[in-house]
């Protein structure tokens, strides 16, 4: 059995950014924006990703057998989506493309 290198990592980083993705969703609802953007959609995709990748970090992390590494492999590519995700969010907001 391979040892968990990455997932605390993973763990630590999707719980982070899914807190800043929280606080989007949050500060849209409270300046009433999120009917008028594709903004919080993307948000809130990217909460998606980072809570699936926290919960199979937190998975690979307790396993105590050979499904921990595909757990942890899953896991850090769900969360190089979500970190795609917001990056094409940031983006998007950038360059105006979303009004």
């Amino acid at each position: 059995m391979a040892e968990n290198n990455k997932a605390p990592h993973i763990l630590n980083t999707s719980a982070n950014l899914l807190g800043i993705c929280f606080l989007v969703l949050t500060s849209l609802k409270v300046f009433n924006l999120s009917g008028t953007t594709f903004i919080d959609e993307c948000t809130a995709v990217a909460t998606l990703l980072f809570m699936i990748s926290s919960i199979l970090s937190f998975l690979a992390i307790r396993s105590q057998t050979d499904k921990s590494e595909k757990y942890e492999n899953v896991a850090d590519y769900i969360f190089l989506s979500g970190l795609s995700c917001l990056f094409i969010t940031i983006m998007m907001v950038t360059f105006n493309f979303i009004k």
